[in-house]
């Protein structure tokens, strides 16, 4: 029996505001540590919205994150994480 895969691609599913917000969402729950991960799930919304994206190949800085972060309509706001109590 063969299977049949399609290639997936997130552009056709970031298509509503609200689309774009989960994905982000879900994208800083996952990510942890992983900056990278955060730096292309912006980089796919800044797509999504057809927006210039910069080199890819490069680690973006704080400030180019915080700015398309801005740039997209959205604002970073800080909450306690989930199991971290050891600072207790």
């Amino acid at each position: 029996m063969t299977i049949a895969l399609k290639e997936w691609n997130i552009l056709d599913h970031l298509k509503t505001e609200e689309d774009i917000t989960l994905y982000l969402e879900a994208c800083f729950e996952e990510a942890g540590d992983d900056s990278d991960f955060i730096a292309q799930a912006l980089n796919d919304v800044a797509k999504a919205k057809h927006l210039t994206v910069a080199n890819e190949t490069e680690k973006p800085s704080f400030d180019s994150v915080f700015r398309l972060i801005k740039t997209l309509g959205f604002q970073l706001q800080i909450a306690p994480a989930k199991n971290f109590a050891h600072l207790n």
